[in-house]
């Protein structure tokens, strides 16, 4: 069965996500629970603050799936609606049929942790 995952309206005023990081390769294997990729969310230009307002998501499996294809790669912004993977319930089924239904994801907040230990002591 072929399963497509389109990129789901996370926040009311977003208009794009960018791509941070990919967790799964073409071809992987991912059960429930899997991490396939992490996102950032920019609202500056809704939302002026003294900080930009980003927010981190991590796009994880609820379908025990093989990823086929990843339709976007890190660095790329997406809008909503736009496909970011298709998945397969076997190893070697076709491409080229309709999906079936969208992939079952869980989508999580998650801290951005890289510049916590950057600053030094103050």
């Amino acid at each position: 069965m072929l399963i497509v995952l389109t990129l789901p309206r996370i926040n009311e005023h977003m208009t794009v996500a960018e791509i941070q990081t990919i967790h799964a390769a073409e071809g992987q294997f991912l059960d429930l629970g899997a991490k396939l990729l992490d996102l950032s969310i920019d609202l500056s230009s809704v939302a002026p603050h003294d900080c930009p307002p980003i927010s981190l998501y991590r796009i994880a499996m609820r379908d025990r799936v093989w990823l086929r294809r990843l339709d976007v790669a890190a660095g790329v912004a997406v809008e909503p609606g736009a496909t970011l993977a298709c998945f397969t319930t076997e190893a070697n089924e076709p491409l080229d049929t309709a999906p079936l239904r969208n992939a079952r994801v869980t989508i999580a907040g998650i801290l951005d942790q890289t510049d916590w230990w950057s600053a030094g002591p103050s």
